[in-house]
């Protein structure tokens, strides 16, 4: 299954819409990494609210990602772990550390906005 990216200003925004096999994350992060180059990305919002469980080679290619696209010169932030979901992923040890995380897709864009301002002014 094919995740959808689409382009929101500067930002590039991938909606999981349902589990992915190990070779769709694959396939997400690929893509991901190659558009944020086509489109001069300065952020990506990766919103994994529909996922029920994440497992350790999920939760190690969102890492994967948020590194390529950083060394990409575009900053990574993962939207919407389910309470659920994040307790399993401290239970098992997963972590997405260097990985910002927020609640929803509005609060990630304000964070990048946020970061903006403060950048554009120094």
């Amino acid at each position: 299954m094919q995740v959808p990216i689409l382009k929101q200003g500067p930002y590039l925004i991938a909606t999981i819409q349902a589990a992915l096999t190990d070779s769709d994350i694959v396939q997400l992060r690929d893509a991901l990494v190659d558009q944020v180059v086509r489109h001069r990305a300065r952020g990506v919002i990766i919103d994994v609210t529909a996922l029920d469980v994440m497992d350790s080679f999920a939760t190690g290619t969102l890492r994967d990602i948020a590194q390529m696209v950083r060394l990409r010169g575009a900053e990574t932030v993962i939207v919407g772990i389910q309470p659920d979901v994040a307790l399993a992923m401290v239970q098992m040890g997963l972590v997405l550390e260097g990985v910002t995380t927020t609640l929803d897709l509005e609060e990630s864009l304000a964070y990048f906005q946020h970061k903006h301002n403060v950048l554009g002014r120094s």
